[in-house]
């Protein structure tokens, strides 16, 4: 459980998933300022939050990580689709069929080439959801079983992407989120996505409060991901973490570098082009200079209010320059 405690008060402009399961109702996006009650939880999940995951026979073992051998950067530019199957309102990996998703990915990535960096698509599945019920360990979010997690697993492979595992731990702390998903973690072409806009504190509840993070839980995650690269002699492993607002992230100076993790921070601003453009370089002012940065871009709220979505030109022109672009 979590256990830090602060002043709740802020709703989330953000979906919520009713829950974790095949045909699972999604709430739709609270406007600012508005709490809504989160969802209660739908009927047989497909995942549990407490039960151990459905044993399921790994895909064969990736020879070498989807960008090949040596280092990811500065060589390469990640650009990826992000959501789950059957929630719509968490990201474009939710609409149509997953086996779409690589031809729509590459033809996404496209405009994203450029002289020196070859794109390397990425996949990031919410494999870990907030949801409206506690649940019986209290914790207000459902983990993905294995048969779930091989399916995107399979999916990513087949159009030679990195799965990002994403996490979004409700009141349950990071590092045993993770460290649920070891066994895929220990593959060469699978790393994490952390949504600390979703881990909320004890007397907070996910929907309600915006959830937050501190460097040092971020530090410990990593930490873990370091000696999971060193025991399996694996290629470097990605590590995400999300950021809308400077609140979500504390102390972030606690967080430092680790052999093997390549730490990147994706920032999250919904809005219009310069909106977004202010909170990127809000955002990223204060992030360690071993922190690479990502971009997302909503493919429905950011064209909402008679805005537009940033092109391909306007995201790379920003500074720092991202390493990695998300749509949602």
């Amino acid at each position: 459980m979590r256990t830090r405690h602060r002043a709740a008060a802020t709703a989330l402009a953000a979906a919520l998933l009713a829950g974790c399961s095949h045909g699972a109702s999604t709430a739709t996006a609270p406007q600012p300022g508005t709490p809504s009650p989160a969802p209660s939880t739908p009927t047989a999940p497909t995942t549990s939050p407490a039960s151990s995951p459905t044993p399921s026979p790994t895909p064969r073992r990736a020879a070498v990580a989807p960008w090949g051998r040596g280092p990811l950067f500065p060589g390469h530019l990640l650009v990826g689709f992000a959501g789950h199957e059957h929630a719509s309102t968490l990201g474009i990996l939710g609409t149509g069929t997953l086996e779409s998703k690589g031809a729509q990915l590459k033809a996404r990535s496209a405009p994203y080439a450029a002289k020196g960096r070859t794109v390397v698509p990425v996949f990031e599945f919410l494999a870990t959801l907030v949801h409206g019920s506690a649940g019986k360990d209290k914790t207000y979010r459902s983990r993905s079983d294995d048969a779930l997690v091989e399916k995107y697993l399979r999916a990513a492979r087949k159009a030679h992407a990195v799965l990002l595992l994403g996490i979004q731990p409700g009141r349950a702390d990071f590092l045993p989120e993770v460290q649920a998903y070891e066994k895929w973690l220990r593959e060469p072409d699978v790393g994490i996505a952390l949504d600390p806009e979703w881990a909320v504190d004890d007397d907070e509840l996910p929907g309600r409060n915006f959830g937050h993070t501190t460097g040092s839980e971020l530090d410990v995650v990593a930490a873990y991901l370091a000696s999971v690269v060193a025991e399996g002699h694996l290629p470097e492993k990605v590590m995400v973490y999300h950021q809308l607002s400077p609140r979500i992230v504390r102390d972030e100076r606690r967080l430092h570098p680790h052999k093997g993790v390549v730490l990147l921070k994706s920032v999250d601003g919904i809005g219009s082009p310069g909106a977004k453009t202010g909170t990127y370089r809000q955002i990223v002012a204060d992030t360690p200079s071993f922190v690479r940065t990502g971009f997302k871009l909503f493919l429905q709220e950011d064209v909402e209010r008679g805005h537009r979505l940033m092109t391909p030109r306007e995201v790379m022109r920003l500074r720092p320059r991202p390493d990695y672009v998300v749509f949602e």
